[in-house]
């Protein structure tokens, strides 16, 4: 069970990341700040390996890890995330999310083609659940929605976010090959610190080739502590987690648990906001339990 937990615990650390992010990105663009964070991030990782005396183990992983944890990291951190706030502004919070939260659905697909793993009916069904309980919460959000525009932006929004869901579903899967490899603790958090750096050093090397200096990248001191504090929550310790998660248990019944993020966004909204719970908001909670119960049984 330590592998279910594990990737359950990614989806609430992206809970934790997204309300620690809101705030910055009122005052930040999303290309600084995903450069920030991510920046910020893998410094105190590779920081935390220095001081434990573990520097070492990034050097020895294989050529072909360091290639899927760097591959993983431009794809999932780089152009998913990228492709997502692009998303997000053609068609609103309210059709982008449920959208581009079936990754789990592309993961399957993947860990059956490269990773060669059994995908049972009860893993399928759990999946297909999860998605489809994600999609209803997020669609019971009316609050924001796209005013009147043409078929061909809305269209263009739409191929944005199933761009993000396949982008994200690689990204996942190449780390799950890499850490597939590594089978200790020490490798799996190496590996996904490799990646972050990956995306680091292009993010950084964009902004001087487009805004010509990196003083343009310039963020409040407060902006910055959340941008660091929600990356070290989501890609540091909550992809760790999905990583470690890849250690003990396949990854078509990790990425469904994992991909449970909106139901506990919605549960904190919830309980510290006080929002009116919705028939909608009451079904799609149950379908997702029924989802990951399913995922957890098999």
């Amino acid at each position: 069970m330590i592998g279910e937990f594990a990737a359950l615990g990614a989806a609430l650390c992206w809970t934790v990341s997204a309300v620690l992010y809101k705030r910055a990105l009122t005052k930040v663009s999303p290309v600084s700040a995903n450069t920030v964070r991510c920046a910020g991030t893998s410094l105190v990782l590779i920081f935390a390996l220095a001081l434990i005396g573990k520097i070492g183990v990034i050097a020895a992983l294989s050529a072909r890890v360091l290639f899927l944890a760097c591959a993983s990291g431009i794809i999932g951190l780089g152009l998913g995330d990228t492709l997502y706030m692009l998303s997000l502004k053609t068609i609103g919070v309210s059709r982008a999310v449920p959208i581009t939260c079936t990754y789990p659905l592309f993961s399957l697909v993947w860990a059956f083609l490269f990773a060669g793993e059994t995908i049972t009916p009860k893993v399928v069904l759990g999946a297909a659940a999860i998605v489809f309980g994600i999609w209803i919460i997020s669609t019971s959000k009316m609050g924001e929605t796209l005013e009147k525009s043409d078929e061909k932006l809305r269209l263009k929004g739409v191929v944005f976010a199933v761009l993000t869901a396949i982008a994200w579903s690689i990204s996942i899967s190449m780390i799950n090959l890499a850490v597939k490899e590594s089978q200790s603790l020490e490798q799996a958090y190496a590996v996904n610190t490799v990646r972050i750096m990956a995306v680091s050093v292009l993010l950084l090397f964009s902004s001087l080739a487009s805004m010509g200096k990196l003083g343009s990248l310039k963020v409040g001191l407060e902006d910055a502590v959340m941008l660091l504090a929600g990356g070290l929550v989501a890609i540091g310790l909550g992809w760790f987690l999905l990583a470690f998660s890849f250690t003990l248990i396949p990854e078509s019944q990790a990425v469904p648990i994992s991909s449970t993020t909106p139901l506990f966004s919605t549960l904190a909204s919830l309980a510290f906001l006080h929002e009116k719970v919705t028939a909608k908001i009451a079904l799609g909670s149950i379908v997702v339990v029924a989802g990951i119960f399913m995922v957890f049984a098999s």
